[in-house]
């Protein structure tokens, strides 16, 4: 395996040294490399500016460099030694600027008095430093009881053993509450328009050995198939992933609020159905089929650039 990265890195450093060391005066066509897919708004700057669109799925790639190593740690109990008492994991910590959708999600957990699952939600954003009541006000329009659903809801909400809301991105933690948890509510960067643009975030109940609902874009579940993964339509319903922007969180909160309203031994029959799903994610994303497609992915980029480059000299 190290002998053959080691192959394939040498060949894509081979190649974009070529690509960089061109002749003086050499014009090639502009680029705009991207890690989301069908994008609107990428569309619209390759327009303006006559440049092409390249794509490789760049958060896959850090995912796997992010959790190496965790497929041999003893802190995440194996999925089929598990006891579930909750129905979910949702933490939230960015809840300023574009992230109206995570807002509009806590809603609907607060509103339907799902508090007894695991959740973290700052008052004020660490990273925007804006107070989450000042930041709901961009949601009344659509949830007009929005204010006085978070005015009764104490905030701020941490995880045991925490006192603020630390960035996590870059490590898995949280073990004890994913052990005991049916689903991991994965709130994506990106939940809006027909882009597709998961993150890191999507990964880490796949790592964890966890089922997840995702709120992202329409279509998210999809996409992630189309890398090799699974999702659990069949254990629970996951037409929410083709519903409207307009709609979609409503129906992911439904979908939470029938889960949550099953006995424990429900949510535990459900996880042991969802047991060959977790061990099919698992190991497509540890043992080599998620970096393969990869992999693929990012030397036909580099092939367009230099089938580009080639009929430009």
């Amino acid at each position: 395996m190290v002998q053959r990265d080691y192959i394939e890195n040498q060949k894509i450093r081979n190649r974009m040294v070529g690509i960089i060391k061109r002749p003086l005066g050499f014009v090639a066509p502009g680029y705009l490399c991207t890690s989301e897919k069908n994008s609107e708004n990428v569309e619209k700057i390759c327009a303006q500016y006559n440049w092409k669109q390249l794509y490789y799925f760049f958060h896959g790639w850090a995912a796997l460099d992010w959790y190496r190593g965790y497929d041999k740690t003893f802190l995440i109990t194996p999925p089929n030694q598990r006891k579930i008492i909750k129905t979910f994991i949702a933490p939230n910590r960015i809840i300023g600027g574009a992230r109206e959708h995570r807002l509009e999600m806590l809603y609907h957990i607060f509103k339907n008095k799902l508090l007894n699952n695991h959740i973290s939600c700052p008052d004020v954003c660490p990273a925007e430093n804006i107070s989450i009541h000042q930041a709901i006000k961009l949601l009344v329009t659509r949830c007009p009881d929005i204010e006085t659903v978070f005015a009764n809801t104490a905030l701020p909400m941490h995880f045991r053993g925490e006192t603020d809301h630390p960035m996590h991105s870059c490590w898995l933690s949280l073990f004890d509450e994913c052990s005991e948890s049916l689903l991991y509510l994965v709130t994506e960067t990106v939940a809006t328009g027909r882009r597709h643009h998961l993150t890191e975030k999507t990964f880490k109940p796949i790592a964890m050995g966890m089922p997840f609902v995702i709120v992202g874009t329409r279509g998210s579940l999809e996409y992630l198939r189309s890398y090799g993964f699974r999702t659990f339509d069949g254990i629970w319903d996951e037409s929410y992933d083709l519903e409207e922007d307009d709609v979609r969180i409503a129906r992911i909160a439904s979908l939470l609020c029938s889960l949550d309203q099953l006995p424990p031994e429900g949510k535990q029959d459900l996880f042991d159905q969802a047991q060959e799903v977790i061990e099919h994610n698992w190991n497509h994303f540890y043992n080599g089929g998620f970096e393969k497609i990869l992999w693929a992915e990012l030397k036909e980029m580099l092939n367009d650039i230099d089938t580009d480059s080639g009929s430009c000299s």
